[in-house]
């Protein structure tokens, strides 16, 4: 048996200039950290027959990769040549549709696990251009890049994306005080709503592609402050960041209609008036994770009024290795 992981990541700047239709045109710049929730995935090849077992939500058991539902697990094995006598088992550390890349970190922990497998090893940046490759252009989700790199790097890190999709990938410059103080001010509040991020990203690639002067404009202006974010880091100044992400999130709203309501909007104001700086739901928006800047002293009140409010914080730490191979029993 094989036991892979991937971690789970929180965008700190430059969100959705990560999608093709936006990068291909102008370039694209991501700030992010991964955090030490995990997918994993547990393969094994059960020794009494030869059927393929899919354990998630469902449970299937099925006799070719044709068979197979799961439409992440299905392309991953007809580009693997995997056809049989396989069993492929995922737990999860925080549930899907809330924002943290959990399918992207579901892909590469899987494809990581079925290569150790193969014994093909690969490079990572490989590992992550597969996963982007299998998800965008097999099963068809309007994905960008930035889940799958955070996956499979993890740490805080930066990636610098061409038009042409290659990406150059560094770590962000960080002192150790400066991480500490992130670390300290940066909260996760789970909100307990779910959400499909595919509508909101469809839109946001179909007005795109349809040069929609307003969404365009939206992302040069994440783009900008994604750079202002990584300076502010670099230089320490976390309440700079704080504020930036308030920035950020107005204008993120700009975008599409799905990414926020009267909810996520009132509990917006709840936590700047509890002493947060900033904010923004975590990926594309409409539900999932709050992302809460507070480096001034009010956590104790910022932590009392969202669980009053409903939501639940989720204690995490910075993780700095990536997917790896757990146990190979």
């Amino acid at each position: 048996m094989i036991l892979a992981r991937a971690p789970l990541r929180t965008p700190l700047g430059g969100g959705g200039t990560d999608l093709p239709s936006y990068y291909s045109k102008f370039g694209g710049f991501i700030l992010s950290a991964a955090i030490n929730k995990y997918v994993y995935i547990a393969v094994n090849r059960p020794s009494a027959d030869d059927y393929i077992r899919v354990k998630y939500s469902r449970y299937e058991q099925v006799c070719s990769p044709e068979q197979v539902e799961h439409d992440l697990v299905r392309p991953t094995l007809r580009l693997l040549g995997l056809d049989s006598n396989l069993e492929i088992v995922s737990l999860a550390d925080v549930p899907d549709g809330t924002g943290l890349g959990s399918s992207s970190a579901y892909l590469v922990a899987l494809l990581n696990a079925l290569r150790e497998l193969k014994r093909d090893k690969t490079p990572t940046q490989n590992l992550a251009e597969n996963a982007f490759h299998i998800e965008r252009c097999l099963a068809g989700h309007p994905v960008g890049k930035q889940d799958h790199y955070l996956a499979a790097f993890g740490g805080i890190t930066v990636l610098e994306i061409a038009s042409d999709g290659e990406v150059k990938v560094s770590p962000l410059h960080l002192s150790i005080s400066a991480l500490e103080d992130l670390r300290s001010a940066v909260l996760l509040f789970y909100t307990g709503q779910n959400r499909s991020s595919t509508t909101i990203l469809r839109h946001q690639e179909t007005d795109t592609q349809a040069q929609n002067l307003e969404v365009i404009d939206s992302l040069h202006r994440t783009k900008e402050l994604g750079y202002r974010v990584k300076e502010s880091l670099e230089k320490g100044d976390v309440e700079r960041f704080g504020l930036l992400l308030d920035e950020h999130w107005q204008n993120k709203k700009r975008r599409s209609s799905h990414i926020s309501d009267s909810r996520i909007d009132n509990w917006y104001q709840l936590a700047r008036d509890s002493g947060a700086l900033g904010g923004k739901i975590m990926g594309a928006g409409g539900g999932g994770f709050f992302m809460f800047c507070c480096p001034n002293g009010g956590k104790s009140k910022l932590r009392a009024n969202m669980s009053a409010a409903g939501l639940r914080e989720i204690k995490y730490d910075f993780e700095f290795e990536g997917s790896k191979i757990v146990a190979n029993i």
